[in-house]
């Protein structure tokens, strides 16, 4: 893939007029802004007059939200600038780790040098898929201190860990594309010999279960968690795959294809999943959403490359979405499968 993958998803879209926000005020809905519906069903899921709102902005890339119930924030990050963020309704947006990924002067050979994908933790900790320090790492909020829980298959590092999803028995689940490296796949620094998607279990054994895809991107969880959906940012072959844990079955649910000709900016990215089954999928303009059958019933557009979404609030009813320079959020009557 020769395009910038950044440049392709934010595309040629019109820039928000968005101050960068620390505070806690909103913005009016972005020009574009809308939600789109492709069957009546979609009305169940979500309000069509419910308005999207524009919480913060001023980001090089954002990505990765995350809700923390206990502390009633989200965390998100801005990869290639190498910042952690955190906002609250009290707060707006403030800085929570810098730098969030490698260390400022260890930053030689990678193009996207922070953390991306944010977990929370079982038992409260932070789980972040982290480019610059290409591994998975734990985060202890209340003392700051990192552990790594992964950082290497068969001997060899990982490419840059993109995105990941823990489920209750503690497995983790991640994808490990080339993203954060200076020349992706032909970077130096690149031992693995696919780009990835992992299965560390609880007892840290590292398998692979996944090793055709180009650009591994998104990763998430059936409500039961017997099956993994994983995106692929791949404008030759943009789709969302399922499988089971073990990689097996494995199938697209999904392909975005007839969305790209539209000229809406964004590709499957990050995604996040209802109590009752239904996927928000990042995609085309936007917030996609699915019926666990694979059927779109319609679309959050946001009027700009969207990398990623995270259900929050104290019902799990709100749809946070870090949407190229933009975190958004929109109410909706789904629930996030965390809440269930």
């Amino acid at each position: 893939m020769k395009l910038d993958r950044r440049e392709f998803l934010a595309g040629a879209t019109a820039t928000l007029s968005l101050a960068a926000c620390s505070s806690g005020t909103r913005f009016a809905a972005a020009p574009g802004t809308h939600i789109e519906v492709f069957t009546d069903a979609l009305a169940d899921i979500i309000n069509l007059s419910s308005p999207i709102e524009a919480l913060a902005s001023g980001y090089t890339w954002s990505e990765g939200p995350a809700w923390d119930r206990v502390r009633n924030c989200l965390y998100f990050t801005d990869v290639p600038s190498n910042i952690a963020w955190r906002w609250s309704d009290k707060d707006g947006a403030t800085q929570f780790l810098n730098p969030s990924g490698a260390p400022k002067d260890q930053t030689t050979g990678f193009r996207e040098p922070g953390a991306n994908g944010l977990w929370m933790a079982n038992d409260g900790q932070l789980l972040m898929a982290n480019h610059g320090r290409r591994a998975i790492v734990q985060l202890d909020i209340a003392s700051m201190i990192q552990t790594i829980l992964a950082d290497s298959y068969n001997g060899k590092k990982f490419n840059s860990p993109n995105d990941l999803v823990q489920a209750k028995d503690g497995t983790i689940f991640f994808t490990d594309p080339p993203y954060g490296l200076e020349g992706m796949n032909d970077s130096p620094l690149k031992e693995q010999d696919a780009n990835g998607v992992y299965r560390r279990d609880p007892d840290g054994t590292i398998t692979r279960i996944l090793d055709d895809m180009t650009f591994p991107n998104g990763v998430a969880l059936s409500p039961d968690e017997t099956q993994v959906y994983v995106s692929q940012s791949d404008p030759d072959n943009p789709i969302l795959r399922v499988c089971a844990r073990d990689g097996s079955g494995v199938r697209t649910l999904f392909d975005f294809s007839s969305y790209m000709a539209d000229d809406k900016p964004g590709l499957p990215d990050g995604l996040a999943v209802s109590s009752a089954g239904y996927i928000f999928q990042s995609g085309p303009g936007g917030i996609f959403i699915l019926t666990p059958e694979g059927e779109a019933l319609g679309r959050i557009n946001t009027g700009t490359g969207t990398a990623n979404c995270s259900f929050g609030d104290s019902d799990g009813g709100t749809l946070y979405m870090t949407a190229h320079d933009t975190l958004m959020r929109v109410r909706t009557n789904a629930r996030g499968v965390q809440w269930a």
